[in-house]
């Protein structure tokens, strides 16, 4: 389900990189985390050869260049709520970043380094300026507001889904769409439209030989 589809029911997965609209709510996600020997390269993985599993593996879940493009496409304000596994770069310094270090003292050198989250994220969080971010992979919950002139992001990354640990957090939002009832998922067309003018962008190549 590389473009998304139904995984379950009530499932919905947006794929390596999509945007749906639910309840008049735009909602936009990238799948993944950041490795840069992965970013620049096609999603290979689709056709790899048997030798070359060892490394499909594992790249697979590699966030690539031509995704956090076609997100960024939406433009600024056109987001409403945002997903990812990682946090964006930097989103620290917009929340209690003490705090953070204290629960957990190994980010202080990633964060002296300005390593800390992904630098496709921190591109997608300055280009998209959406009202909420939610995030994960550091297994620990955190909460920062990124102001963007006129605009905020309200971003919220939860910890593992463990006993007694934070990874639940309700927000409720009105619906724009007028109706009643449950929300539907519905395709989001300027997303359909992305898609298809930039097809013959970035795809399937090859994949590159394994290092022996």
């Amino acid at each position: 389900l590389f473009y998304g589809g139904w995984v379950a029911p009530n499932i919905y997965y947006m794929g390596a990189a999509g945007c749906v609209d639910v309840g008049g709510w735009r909602l936009a996600g990238l799948s993944g985390i950041y490795h840069g020997r992965d970013y620049h390269r096609d999603h290979y993985e689709c056709r790899a050869a048997a030798p070359d599993l060892r490394d499909a593996v594992r790249s697979a879940y590699h966030v690539r260049e031509i995704d956090v493009f076609r997100l960024a496409l939406l433009g600024a304000g056109a987001v409403d709520c945002f997903a990812s596994h990682d946090w964006p770069r930097g989103v620290e310094r917009f929340g209690d970043c003490d705090g953070l270090c204290r629960r957990k003292p190994h980010f202080r050198d990633e964060i002296a380094r300005n390593d800390l989250g992904s630098p496709a994220g921190e591109a997608l969080l300055r280009e998209l300026q959406p009202q909420h971010w939610f995030a994960a992979h550091l297994h620990c919950k955190f909460a920062a507001v990124v102001p963007h002139g006129d605009r905020t992001t309200k971003f919220l990354a939860l910890d593992k889904c463990l006993p007694r640990r934070d990874f639940l957090q309700l927000v409720a939002v009105p619906r724009r769409d007028g109706r009643s009832g449950p929300p539907e998922i519905s395709y989001d067309l300027t997303w359909l439209a992305i898609l298809t003018a930039t097809a013959g962008l970035g795809g399937a190549s090859p994949p590159p030989a394994r290092a022996r």
